[in-house]
């Protein structure tokens, strides 16, 4: 007799199932099937994904698109992942909220050039769409987020990183368990970070 699936064989399933298809994905991304993988195994406890700075350049009330990519040059980053609870629960409708340099390593201040927000799906997925930050003096190459669970959750502030970038090992802020998991896609790199709130 076959034994009744637990409830994180279900989670995964039906993750799975659900897939990237649901989400627009830049015909760049298309082309190299880039399908979202189940969510990670948790025994117990996973670890919250750490705070970091928010540095001087947030601006608040970005607007909601998933979209960052400009017009310009600048290699294309797909980046999608889970936001979770500390038990690797999917968290509906989690807030995120991305800015970061433009490609020549400059903050737009005035306006709203690579920034905004957007909102986990009720599986807890997210999913956007921007070009790699460039470089500023002092600073290796990262994107700022925030998140939040919900209307009465705290918020967390953090940043994340590209891995083999010579500036890591210098910059005091780099924590490598912020590292995003990179692979190429025709010229544009497909990403993934999974997010864990702690409350």
């Amino acid at each position: 007799m076959t034994a009744a699936p637990s409830r994180r064989d279900l989670i995964i399933a039906s993750l799975s199932a659900a897939g990237f298809a649901s989400l627009a994905l830049p015909p760049e991304a298309l082309a190299q099937g880039a399908e979202l993988p189940a969510t990670p195994a948790c025994d117990g406890q996973a670890a919250a994904t750490p705070r970091q700075t928010e540095g001087p350049y947030f601006t608040p009330s970005s607007p909601e698109r998933s979209d960052l990519r400009e017009d310009g040059t600048g290699q294309l980053l797909v980046l999608s992942g889970f936001v979770l609870t500390r038990q690797c629960r999917p968290v509906p409708g989690a807030l995120l909220d991305f800015w970061q340099a433009d490609p020549t390593g400059q903050y737009d201040n005035r306006g709203f050039r690579f920034r905004g927000h957007l909102f986990a799906d009720q599986q807890g997925r997210y999913q956007f769409i921007t070009r790699a930050p460039g470089l500023y003096p002092g600073r290796t190459r990262h994107l700022h987020v925030k998140l939040r669970g919900g209307a009465q959750s705290p918020v967390l502030t953090t940043q994340l990183y590209f891995p083999d970038e010579p500036g890591n090992r210098r910059d005091g802020l780099f924590d490598s368990r912020l590292l995003m998991k990179l692979r190429p896609a025709e010229g544009s790199q497909l990403g993934r970070f999974d997010f864990v709130l702690a409350g």
